[in-house]
């Protein structure tokens, strides 16, 4: 089978029950003994080689004396004893749940382009070889090569997002939660804050608007209601103590019917000149013909928003970050607040995201990022089912489904995308269990009792080793006359 994570030979993942680990009965030829071997013993013994490689020797010799301790506590083991074929398998299945946790590729079929669970958005493999040099040798992050002296870390990023965004000045932090909470923290700190109750997201592991605000200690202003929030119901809450207007991307939700949110331009327009705008646009959308339904970047900024943050992966296509963009007063500020040192991302990110930026103002598609990829050609799709269906004939039937972006990007937008149903007997979720116990595990969904496989997420360059993975999974195992002319 083929293995894309050049690993060595390790035994092969268990099933949940069955296993020789999970027998205590005897094989035939097995002799029990109550005597344990050394834990050094056990560790040179060839079966254990692949395990120390991949999660290293001391894990290893852990789960080793785990195994081990519970023996001689077993009653079974005093009364019984063990086989040496059953340690092994114990030791094994051991290993084998700590590799699970390991990070490791997998296969997205699950039709979410931008998954949280799955490493959010994929990089471009021509993106990752141009920044190669720059990060396995020394570069320039810090150094001004015109005077030798120290220099700034930014580089050509601000002038980049200013040609595509027309934001002032930018700066870069490690994520977008970092993104708003820096911004309250210098503009807004033991000051007013006023946000629309229709905009006080919770977003996954626990992310709310309102204790973000707590914590940078700023004072939440609550405007508005659920479904409605006007630009008179900001300007009637401005006070003295109003540092901050809050205009929040609804990420994974929708509000539909008898709705009403005002103009940012408006807001803008008449907000006192003391009172700051600002934008958690999230997304970081650049290009308004991809998504014409949602305000962009640059929209915002042209609006009059004075800062605006975003996400510098999902829908801008380069490493996880995140980006303030606005007044160039205010981003000086920003990047002299002392937590900006805690929020600063490293080399590689500056530099994925240095390198993407020059290539989407070329146009060129090493600066797509998989939204835009992925929208932009559903032939290919089509293309991913067809192949599929013939290498494994029978096996699966095309269906109707659907593609979102996810990652609280546009979260009522959903895309026409083919996917294959499987036809294989075995209950939905055993199916689903074992396409994830594959070498390079492969997630899918189930719809109506039936496992699907989405060709909106597969990448072209995993096609060859997925078919192989599934022909190894679903194909009944070869004719042996040996092994049929033996008697039960």
């Amino acid at each position: 089978m083929p293995n894309s994570s050049h690993a060595p030979a390790i035994p092969h993942r268990q099933p949940a029950s069955g296993t020789a680990a999970d027998d205590s009965q005897q094989q035939p030829g097995q002799q029990p003994t109550r005597r344990l071997p050394q834990v050094e013993q056990l560790l040179q013994q060839p079966f254990l080689a692949g395990f120390i490689e991949m999660l290293s020797r001391p894990l290893v010799t852990q789960a080793v004396r785990e195994t081990l301790s519970e023996l001689r506590q077993s009653e079974d083991f005093r009364q019984h004893g063990v086989a040496p074929e059953q340690i092994e398998a114990l030791i094994a299945k051991r290993c084998q749940q700590q590799l699970r946790q390991r990070q490791t590729r997998v296969i997205n079929a699950t039709g979410t382009l931008v998954h949280t669970n799955l490493g959010r958005s994929p990089l471009s493999a021509d993106l990752w070889d141009e920044v190669r040099d720059l990060n396995t040798g020394y570069n320039n992050l810090e150094l001004d090569l015109a005077t030798g002296k120290r220099g700034g870390r930014k580089g050509l990023i601000a002038p980049l997002l200013r040609c595509l965004t027309q934001a002032e000045d930018s700066l870069v932090v490690n994520n977008n939660a970092a993104s708003l909470f820096l911004l309250l923290q210098e503009v807004a700190k033991e000051r007013e804050v006023i946000v629309s109750r229709g905009e006080q997201i919770q977003i996954g592991g626990g992310f709310r608007i309102p204790d973000i605000l707590a914590l940078s200690g700023a004072k939440l202003v609550e405007v508005g209601t659920t479904n409605i929030t006007t630009a008179k119901d900001y300007l009637d809450a401005i006070t003295d103590q109003t540092a901050l207007v809050l205009m929040v991307h609804r990420s994974n939700f929708a509000i539909r019917g008898f709705t009403e949110s005002p103009d940012i331009g408006e807001v803008a327009r008449a907000l006192p000149e003391h009172v700051v705008l600002a934008v958690d646009q999230g997304s970081g959308l650049t290009i308004e013909e991809f998504a014409p339904d949602e305000t962009s970047v640059r929209q915002y900024i042209k609006a009059g928003a004075d800062l605006v943050c975003y996400s510098g992966d999902k829908l801008l296509g380069g490493p996880q970050s995140g980006i303030i963009s606005g007044r160039s007063d205010l981003i000086k500020r920003l990047e002299k607040h002392p937590m900006m040192r805690t929020f600063r991302p490293s080399r590689i990110v500056y530099s994925l995201l240095e390198r993407l930026l020059i290539h989407k103002l070329n146009k060129s598609p090493v600066g797509e990022g998989i939204a835009q990829r992925t929208l932009s050609n559903p032939a290919a799709m089509e293309a991913r089912a067809d192949q599929l269906m013939a290498a494994l004939p029978g096996y699966f039937v095309s269906v109707p489904a659907q593609l979102v972006v996810g990652g609280g990007t546009l979260p009522d937008e959903f895309y026409p995308a083919p996917a294959l149903e499987c036809t294989d007997p075995r209950p939905a979720q055993q199916l689903l269990d074992a396409l994830r116990e594959l070498p390079v595990p492969v997630i899918a969904t189930v719809r109506q009792q039936k496992v699907l496989l989405n060709m909106a997420t597969l990448l072209p360059a995993e096609m060859e080793l997925l078919i192989a993975q599934l022909k190894e999974l679903l194909l009944p195992a070869p004719f042996n006359a040996t092994n049929a002319t033996e008697e039960p």
